[in-house]
């Protein structure tokens, strides 16, 4: 899948100064995002908060869409080196261990700036976000299972499945948590919940493959 042509930036910066000024748009964007929504967000407001011209907003992004689809997308490509960069760190471990690893990056990850989170969960609602969240998903679909696959006290059949499996609950469920806004105390307790549901999903793959020797 590829991405919408109307969602795509009229250029890239090639300078650092180019640079100094996307990042300046970015942050002014999620500043807004996070303090008044998604709906009251528009270009013009953006580069003034940033301290650009409106002709420097419109050479990047051409209208308030196409802004918040390479803002999601920057969000996600940094999540998915977090999540991959977690996978290396628990190589050669068991598989209880790694799964919550795993799950303790990945909830580590999005609740650093949990507002941002929120804001971009929001933000994505009206776009064509596929694109997006298919190499996003796949990314972290291929650094989970090479994790799995050098667990050193199992061998899995059908990596790949497993690690399927396991990401979209360790994802929905993540997100759930977040688009219902519970208290903090709520939230530890639900993160050890999805650390053992996935452990004991994995322990149920051991002693099935034990008895199918």
């Amino acid at each position: 899948m590829t991405k919408p042509r109307s969602l795509i930036p009229r250029k890239r910066p090639r300078q650092a100064r180019a640079t100094a000024t996307l990042d300046a748009i970015f942050e002014a964007a999620i500043q807004l995002l996070v303090i008044e929504g998604p709906q009251r967000l528009t270009t013009t407001r953006v580069a003034e908060r940033a301290g650009v011209s409106v002709g420097t907003m419109y050479q990047y992004f051409p209208h308030k869409e196409s802004l918040l689809y390479v803002l999601n997308e920057r969000y996600l490509e940094a999540l998915a080196e977090k999540v991959e960069a977690a996978c290396l760190t628990f190589y050669g471990l068991p598989v209880s261990p790694m799964v919550e690893g795993l799950i303790e990056a990945y909830w580590r990850a999005k609740t650093e700036r949990p507002e941002v989170t929120r804001a971009l969960y929001l933000s994505i609602a009206e776009l064509d976000n596929g694109p997006l969240v298919d190499a996003f998903r796949r990314r972290v679909n291929v650094a989970v299972s090479a994790m799995l696959r050098s667990a050193s006290d199992m061998n899995l059949v059908n990596i790949e499945s497993v690690s399927l499996i396991l990401i979209t609950v360790i994802f929905g469920a993540v997100r759930n948590t977040f688009e219902m806004n519970l208290p903090e105390a709520t939230v530890a307790i639900l993160q050890r919940q999805l650390i053992q549901m996935c452990q004991s999903y994995l322990m149920s793959l051991k002693g099935a493959s034990s008895m199918s020797r």
